[in-house]
């Protein structure tokens, strides 16, 4: 922060002779300081203030398979989806639950976000056992899977792992197709969890690159306080120049 204040002030250090003009130099300086500082704080606090946290997601109730946070989902899938893995759970015992949301916190992963979620809803070893937890963050389009121990002699992990990075990201590269990200997962994990064969991930395109496409939290909020920056260090080398030749312009005439 502090060298880039020090940068501010060598771009809006006057670079003419003194004169009239010089104390609206450094007065408009000093509010150009003021106002990048509160763009910065608000950059540093007020993203992670909205993003999703795992409190904010509802406690888990029976039935409850889909939790669309980010609203990404039209209601027809979101129905059929629900009614697909309430046969499974009806049928194996294996329960799936969903969950999109829209913002991560700064430093978080959505992997750790389902570690958290999972944890909060099934406390014990005993309770987790049969369920398997999948979560989307729709802002990144990063994605994390928690499965319990039962669920592993069924699922294994590198599966439950390709769910999430291939069954669900490939769809989302090809166009943030979200609904049928979801049905992709959906039907891949009732399939191996019913006991049939895995039919694996949906084909990937050999111009689509799932891992290493997406921004990262930190890329995102770096992002929008490099344009900021930026836009106020041209602000404050353009505007103070053109006053100035302004004002020359209209003494001479």
């Amino acid at each position: 922060m502090r060298r880039l204040l020090n940068q501010i002030q060598f771009w809006t250090r006057s670079p003419f002779p003194a004169s009239p003009l010089t104390q609206s130099w450094k007065t408009f300086s000093k509010v150009l300081l003021a106002v990048v500082l509160m763009v910065c704080t608000l950059q540093l606090v007020a993203s992670p203030a909205s993003a999703t946290s795992i409190y904010e997601i509802p406690d888990l109730v029976d039935d409850t398979w889909i939790i669309d946070k980010a609203e990404v989902i039209s209601r027809s899938n979101e129905g059929k989806i629900g009614a697909q893995l309430a046969d499974l759970a009806e049928k194996t015992g294996y329960e799936v639950h969903i969950v999109s949301i829209h913002r991560l916190d700064y430093d978080q992963t959505a992997q750790q976000f389902a570690d958290k979620l999972f944890d909060r809803w099934f406390p014990t070893p005993e309770e987790g056992a049969n369920q398997v937890l999948l979560v989307i963050d729709n802002l990144t389009n990063n994605t994390g899977i928690r499965t319990g121990e039962k669920v592993k002699s069924v699922m294994s992990d590198a599966i439950a792992n390709s769910v999430a990075q291939e069954s669900v990201l490939i769809p989302l590269k090809e166009g943030n197709k979200y609904n049928q990200a979801f049905l992709e997962a959906s039907d891949r994990m009732v399939a191996v969890l019913s006991g049939k064969e895995d039919p694996g991930p949906p084909e990937l395109k050999d111009d689509v690159m799932v891992e290493g496409t997406f921004a990262t939290p930190e890329e995102t909020q770096k992002s929008n306080a490099t344009v900021w920056v930026v836009g106020f260090l041209i602000a404050a080398t353009v505007i103070p120049m053109a006053t100035y030749y302004f004002y020359q312009y209209m003494g001479s005439r």
